[in-house]
């Protein structure tokens, strides 16, 4: 029997998730985290194999939450559940310590099969996703300028796309209003733009977000 923790901030997420799950007689959920400190508690305080995470959840999340996860417990299985299907986030999450990927469009089609081969000690990627990964270990590989970003800054890059001011971004991940700015005004730099229509516009035109909200 493969123990599963659902980790999404959804409730109706959840509950689907748990509907697909418990349609498999190999599966079982042992748990479930609305945000980061509940999948921390998780991992301290039950036992299980795999945990579903979502890539975007209130406070901490993303790859900082898969490097803590993997730091709390090395060999406990991370498949991640996202609604983001460019390469970049994937990549981001498996390079942090993910065993797999899936955008939630897919789930209901491929959900069991990649809970179990990451349990089973494999890793559940896209073709596109494995390119990515080697062409980035290639030597002088260059890519695409949000490519350049950390994690951190990738984060508040998405974060601003979505629409979310300075002040929200801060409470979302739990930084200081400073170092926000300080991310914003470092990701322009990197990217050479010169404010967030800019980035918004980039974005979109390189497939970074699905539905960008309208500039304030």
């Amino acid at each position: 029997m493969i123990r599963i923790v659902i980790a999404d901030d959804h409730a109706m997420v959840r509950e689907g998730l748990k509907q697909l799950i418990s349609a498999a007689p190999d599966l079982i959920v042992a748990g479930e985290a609305q945000n980061g400190n509940g999948v921390i508690q998780c991992v301290r305080e039950l036992d299980f194999e795999v945990l579903v995470l979502d890539l975007s959840m209130p406070g901490r999340s993303g790859p900082e939450l898969i490097r803590q996860v993997h730091t709390e417990k090395p060999k406990l299985r991370i498949l991640i559940l996202s609604m983001h299907q460019e390469p970049q986030y994937a990549v981001r999450a498996i390079k942090s310590g993910a065993s797999g990927y899936l955008t939630k469009d897919n789930a209901s089609v491929d959900l069991m099969s990649a809970i179990r081969k990451v349990a089973g000690g494999g890793a559940f990627i896209t073709a596109e996703v494995a390119e990515q990964i080697a062409l980035s270990a290639m030597p002088d590989a260059k890519g695409l300028p949000h490519s350049a970003l950390s994690n951190r800054e990738f984060e508040v890059f998405d974060l601003l796309v979505e629409g979310h001011g300075i002040s929200h971004i801060a409470e979302l991940l739990n930084l200081s209003v400073k170092t926000v700015s300080t991310h914003k005004a470092r990701i322009l730099q990197k990217m050479n733009l010169q404010n967030r229509a800019d980035l918004i516009r980039y974005a979109i035109s390189h497939r970074l977000t699905d539905d960008p909200e309208p500039m304030a």
